[in-house]
């Protein structure tokens, strides 16, 4: 029997195939969001401080249009941890907190469906 074909839509861009070695190069946490604060002078962007168990980290995303602070604190939710971080508006990112977006502009942070550990691995 043959794998059944699925269609690639034109909103949905091309990316290459990477290894399953590749795939284990990524450190995907659990986190647990304990502080949301508005990036002075910027229309976009939040800053996050989530603990991870054995450490807590700052994460800047551009998720100010999508949620309010409140809304956020609390949530546990999908980061990637060995992104080179960078410095955006003043902040050091140190982790990148992962969301998705759909075609009509909706934006949702990743959760895991229950309440597992802060610093879970995903893999």
């Amino acid at each position: 029997m043959e794998p059944e074909k699925t269609e690639q839509t034109e909103t949905q861009p091309q990316t290459p195939e990477i290894t399953f070695d590749e795939f284990l190069k990524l450190d995907l946490r659990v986190g647990k969001i304990l502080e949301v604060t508005e990036v002075p002078k910027s229309k976009k962007l939040i800053r996050i401080i989530a603990d991870f168990g054995s450490e807590k980290r700052q994460a800047v995303a551009g998720l100010m249009q999508y949620y309010k602070p409140e809304e956020l604190v609390g949530k546990k939710c999908v980061f990637l941890m060995n992104l080179k971080r960078r410095v955006m508006a003043g902040f050091e990112s140190q982790c990148m907190m992962l969301a998705a977006e759909d075609a009509a502009g909706v934006v949702s942070v990743l959760q895991p469906d229950r309440d597992v550990a802060e610093g879970s691995q995903i893999g």
